[in-house]
């Protein structure tokens, strides 16, 4: 599956984050959301930009933005992730790649890692950024110049 496109309806999702809660995609209408997909928890790149995010995080929250990570690692490995770098943001625990297949993440469900890949939702639930290629370090900043 290819990426999904500006101006269609954001795929519904329900998984467990890093602490173990439910996290619901139509329970946070009314929010923009950015959701970035990492590869694998604790590597280099997803660091550099999950810190970018958290150094940010109060710019991102005066603008209704809610950041939600998203890889295929397990919650423990995610909250050891959250936990090393005190990312303030759910990180999504797609262990069965189900988030990663609505949204071009993936193309298999056995995939290993999930692709670099950058949706901002809207507050109607519409996407309306796609970000195929990232700077992993410059992209929390570029991104929020954006919304």
């Amino acid at each position: 599956m290819g990426l999904l496109q500006v101006g269609s309806q954001a795929p519904d999702f329900q998984v467990k984050d890093h602490t173990g809660n439910d996290v619901k995609l139509s329970d946070l209408r009314g929010k923009t959301i950015v959701l970035w997909f990492y590869p694998k928890a604790d590597t280099p790149g997803w660091t550099a930009e999950g810190r970018g995010f958290r150094e940010l995080i109060s710019e991102y929250q005066q603008k209704n933005v809610q950041i939600l990570g998203a890889s295929f690692d397990t919650i423990d490995a995610n909250a050891a992730f959250a936990k090393k770098f005190n990312f303030p943001f759910p990180l999504l625990c797609d262990t069965d790649r189900d988030i990663g297949m609505k949204y071009g993440a993936c193309d298999s469900p056995t995939a290993g890692s999930a692709k670099r890949i950058t949706y901002v939702i809207d507050p109607e639930g519409k996407i309306s950024q796609v970000h195929g290629k990232v700077n992993a370090a410059e992209h929390p900043k570029e991104l929020l110049a954006t919304l």
